[in-house]
C-alpha cells in the first residue's frame, strides 16, 4: 500500500468535520488571516474581497511547479480568486487582485477534486492562495472523501498565515509550498502594502515545518509529504532573499528550498522603477551563491535574466 494522505484519518475520526464547523463559524467574524478583519462574511465582502462563496481563476493540470510536485503528469492546480496581499507586481493579478474567476458551489469543487485526480491523473492538489476559502474546502474535501479522493493535499501560500490557522490544516495537508517574499517591514509594505508580512511569515513556516516534523516521503520520486520553501529574489531587492535563507538555515539546514528567478515587471511595477525591470544574472547568482555556502539544497532556476551591460 502507498502513501495515504493524512486527512483520510481525520475524516474517519470526525475531526475533519469537527475543523469543517469551527471554520464556518468563523466567517461571522472572519479572523482567518492576518489582517484579522472581523468582518461577518455572511453579509459583506472580507479585506481579501471574499465573502461566502467560493470563486475560482481555473483548475488545471499545472506543470509549473517543482519537479516532484508534478511528475510525468502535472499538480491540480486551484487557482482561487482574491487574495488578503496586495502585491504590486502580481502575475496573477486579474484574479488575485481583479477577482477574475467564477463561482462554484461546494459540490462543484468535490468533483474538480475527482476530476483532477481520475481524469488529469494529477500527484496532488494544488491549493494556490486558499486561506479565505478554508470552510469551503474541508466541505469539499469532505464529499470528494467520499468519492474517492487519495491523492496529497499541497498548500501554495505566500506564507502571509496565522498560526492558529495554520493549526487546523494541521494533519490535512500533505505538502506546505511556502513562499519567503520579504524580511524587512520596509519591502512588505511598500511592494505588499503588508508591513506585518515577516511577523507572520515566519512563525507560519516555523509551524508548517513543526507539523511536517522537517520529514520528506517520496515514492518514485514525487514528493507525498514535506515542505518546500520558496524564495523569490526581487530587482534590487537582493539581501531580503539573502537573509530569508539564512533564516531556513538557522531552523534546518534540510529544509528544501526552490530559489525562484521569475520575476517579471508586470501589472503595477512602472510605478516602482527600482523593481520595474527583470532580474540581473549579477543579482540571482550572489542569492545562489550563498545558498550553496549555507549548504542548501533545493532547485535553481533559468528564466530570463538580465546580463550585465
Amino acid at each position: 500500500m502507498g502513501y495515504i494522505p493524512g486527512y483520510i484519518k481525520l475524516y474517519e475520526n470526525g475531526e475533519l468535520h469537527r475543523r469543517r464547523d469551527l471554520l464556518y463559524e468563523k466567517l461571522y467574524s472572519c479572523d482567518l488571516c492576518p489582517k484579522n478583519c472581523k468582518v461577518n462574511r455572511y453579509e459583506n465582502l472580507g479585506v481579501c474581497k471574499v465573502g461566502d462563496k467560493i470563486k475560482i481563476s481555473e483548475f488545471v493540470l499545472y506543470k509549473g511547479e517543482e519537479p516532484p510536485l508534478v511528475g510525468d503528469t502535472g499538480a491540480g492546480g486551484v487557482f482561487f480568486s482574491n487574495c488578503a496581499m496586495k502585491c504590486v507586481y502580481c502575475q496573477n493579478f486579474n484574479f488575485s487582485q481583479n477577482g477574475f474567476g467564477n463561482e462554484f458551489s461546494v459540490e462543484e469543487l468535490a468533483n474538480k477534486f475527482i476530476w483532477l485526480q481520475n481524469e488529469k491523473k494529477v500527484k496532488n492538489i494544488d491549493l494556490v492562495t486558499a486561506t479565505p476559502y478554508l470552510p469551503f474546502i474541508f466541505d469539499a474535501l469532505i464529499l470528494a472523501i467520499e468519492k474517492g479522493l487519495n491523492i496529497p493535499l499541497l498548500w501554495n501560500t505566500s506564507s502571509y498565515e496565522t498560526v492558529e490557522t495554520l493549526k487546523l490544516l494541521d494533519g490535512i495537508i500533505d505538502i506546505y509550498l511556502p513562499d519567503i517574499r520579504y524580511t524587512s517591514e520596509y519591502a512588505a509594505n511598500r511592494y505588499s502594502k503588508t508591513p506585518d508580512y515577516w511577523e507572520y511569515a515566519n512563525k507560519a513556516i516555523i509551524e508548517m515545518y513543526n507539523q511536517t516534523k522537517g520529514e520528506y516521503i517520496f515514492e518514485d520520486d514525487i514528493l507525498k509529504k514535506g515542505m518546500i520553501v520558496r524564495v523569490l529574489v526581487l530587482p534590487n531587492n537582493i539581501d531580503e532573499s539573502k537573509d530569508a535563507l539564512r533564516f531556513i538555515a538557522k531552523l534546518d539546514k534540510n529544509i528544501l528550498i526552490s530559489l525562484m528567478d521569475q520575476f517579471v515587471p508586470v501589472y503595477r511595477t512602472n510605478e516602482y522603477p527600482e523593481i520595474n525591470r527583470f532580474l540581473k544574472k549579477s543579482e540571482y547568482d550572489k542569492v545562489v551563491d550563498l545558498m550553496v555556502n549555507l549548504d542548501l539544497e533545493g532547485w535553481v532556476q533559468e528564466h530570463k535574466l538580465l546580463e550585465e551591460d
